[in-house]
């Protein structure tokens, strides 16, 4: 054999349900693992989260563990989880989103407020491979804290943890992995103020690092979303001195690769079975709910007045664009809502201040706002509509440069106060990034787990008849 052995490493990350795309990752990893078993090397693989995204029918219908099926199929050695794994998903669903899993999921930062991990996951793990190369590899999730509280977890600082696993292990492994669920700009301070891993293969931000990122002795790599590509690395490992001598990385585009049939019927049985989990009745409507994108309308109106009740607030407010379609008369089924509303979005209470709303419904009403077209933030809609109020009554009039300018806001029949804090129910998209920037100035914020907002239309539908 010489002294220089390879090991051929593969990764997938933040495949968010794009399931259509996974017959192909499979049929790749399928002829890769072959190729490297007829040569007797070593290969192994591995999933950095997100693989789940319940805008999908098939998540949404199997709570995800059809997802985890499908990923039986690719020969993972570990995974950990995203995000949309870990709040996505109440606690009793996470507990069994892995029931059937044959890989084992490493969480380090995830724990239940006993202190004990969940019965599900390891921190680490250590496997000697045919050729006696030893590799021990630890997963993170990126810590969104307030979510995970709210849904009975306890999540810690993954570079606490990193730093105690990685030195408990550091000496005892050839080869320290980390699966990183945290974003690129974390790996890369990793990478720099631990210096104990030798692969960082993260995810997260979508990033596609088409040779890797080489810093100081680590190799960090990232494969974009949505399964377009998979992550591979050859290691060249020699074995006398005990050291890596090169790390070669690439991302591989699968997107024209032939279909795993296998895999591809396996999809079907999923679509099937989710569409009778899915066909659960609602309710029924005596008349349908109408949708405009660029103005009021029953359906988004019905909507901004469920949000705020749900949410037991003062005012309501929704952008129309989180309703994807209307709903025609007659009985709604639980696809119906998902079909129409498939955002893994929460319902969210604001606190803010009289002059600060003001900002901010002025902002709101813009052209600008009301066109824009985003991803990520758990929208996965077109564009975000019009904005819808409940409680408020806004009056202005469009100006010469075609802006809608406020001039007077009228809050359930009182003028609107710059100095009172007024409560809004609202989705949690808001309190993220910059879409409104006066959500900045809310001095509180309450987050409603695990329900999303399809959750609160529904509730909202079945209360109509009841």
């Amino acid at each position: 054999m010489g002294s220089i052995c390879k090991l051929n490493l593969y990764h997938t990350n933040d495949l968010h349900s794009n399931l259509d795309q996974w017959p192909k990752i499979i049929a790749y990893l399928k002829d890769q693992r072959h190729k490297h078993e007829a040569n007797d090397e070593p290969w192994i693989c591995f999933d950095i989260g997100d693989h789940v995204d319940r805008f999908h029918p098939v998540t949404e219908g199997t709570e995800g563990r059809g997802n985890v099926e499908l990923m039986n199929e690719a020969g993972f050695l570990n995974a950990t989880i995203g995000n949309n794994e870990g709040i996505t998903f109440s606690m009793e669903e996470l507990n069994r989103l892995y029931e059937d899993a044959n890989f084992q999921v490493l969480l380090a930062n995830l724990e239940l407020p006993n202190g004990e991990l969940p019965q599900w996951a390891k921190p680490y793990e250590v496997h000697t491979l045919p050729n006696g190369l030893k590799i021990g590899v630890i997963g993170v999730t990126a810590p969104f804290t307030t979510y995970y509280e709210l849904l009975g977890w306890r999540v810690l600082d993954p570079f606490v943890v990193l730093r105690k696993w990685a030195d408990y292990l550091r000496n005892d492994v050839d080869i320290l992995i980390l699966l990183s669920h945290l974003g690129l700009e974390a790996d890369k301070q990793i990478a720099t103020e631990l210096g104990q891993f030798d692969i960082i293969l993260g995810a997260h931000t979508h990033h596609v690092l088409l040779n890797g990122l080489h810093q100081g002795k680590t190799t960090i790599g990232q494969a974009g979303k949505f399964g377009f590509n998979v992550g591979k690395m050859e290691i060249d490992w020699d074995v006398n001195q005990k050291k890596i001598l090169n790390v070669t990385a690439e991302c591989m585009d699968v997107q024209s690769y032939e279909r795993d049939e296998r895999c591809e019927m396996k999809l079907l049985e999923l679509n099937e079975r989710a569409d009778q989990m899915l066909q659960e009745k609602v309710t029924v409507l005596t008349q349908p709910l109408e949708l405009d994108w660029f103005n009021p309308s029953p359906f988004s109106t019905l909507l901004s007045k469920a949000t705020r009740e749900w949410c037991n607030a003062e005012i309501g407010m929704i952008n129309s664009g989180l309703l994807l379609d209307r709903l025609p008369e007659g009985p709604v089924s639980k696809a119906d809502l998902h079909r129409i509303c498939p955002h893994p979005i929460n319902p969210c209470k604001l606190f803010l201040k009289g002059e600060y709303l003001k900002e901010m419904i002025q902002h709101a009403l813009t052209n600008e706002m009301e066109q824009l077209q985003i991803k990520g933030l758990g929208f996965r809609g077109k564009v975000m509509g019009t904005m819808i109020f409940d409680g408020v009554d806004v009056q202005g009039q469009t100006l010469s440069d075609n802006e809608y300018h406020v001039q007077k806001i009228v809050i359930n029949g009182e003028h609107l106060d710059p100095d009172r804090i007024y409560s809004i129910g609202t989705v949690d998209m808001f309190t993220f990034g910059r879409l409104l920037p006066s959500v900045a100035y809310a001095k509180e914020k309450a987050y409603y787990l695990p329900e999303t907002l399809r959750d609160v239309l529904g509730w909202k539908l079945k209360s109509m008849n009841n």
